[in-house]
């Protein structure tokens, strides 16, 4: 089993920056893949940005050049740097993982990844 922790949430104004960090523990080593997803009340989980072991990121339309993934695979931490925040960006953050090779195209599919945190609360005012 993994085990993941986020951090890093909170509230910020329109147009602000904040940084989530998810802390992975456990069967770390089985990890290939890890996310971030959000869910915004009402709202369906979405896939925000994904990272595979060899680097390789994805990322929904609607945060493209506004949020960036990073991962340190050496201290099983993943991040997630979020610039020009907007209203509509204010969610519960999840972070997911996903083991090798399950599914071999890097998605933002929800079901294609196995683990997931407790997630992070991100409120953006207007």
């Amino acid at each position: 089993q993994v085990q993941l922790v986020e951090s890093g949430g909170g509230s910020v104004q329109s147009g602000g920056s904040l940084r989530l960090s998810c802390t992975a523990s456990g069967e770390t080593k089985t990890i290939y893949r890890m996310g971030w997803f959000r869910q915004a009340p009402g709202e369906e989980h979405e896939g925000v940005a994904a990272i595979d072991n060899d680097g390789s990121t994805k990322y929904a339309d609607s945060v493209k050049g506004r949020f960036t993934i990073v991962r340190d695979s050496a201290k099983n931490m993943l991040y997630l740097q979020m610039d020009s925040l907007k209203p509509e960006d204010a969610a519960m953050y999840y972070c997911v993982t996903a083991p090798c090779c399950r599914v071999p195209i890097l998605t933002l599919n929800a079901p294609d990844f196995s683990w997931w945190g407790r997630g992070n609360k991100v409120t953006v005012s207007s």
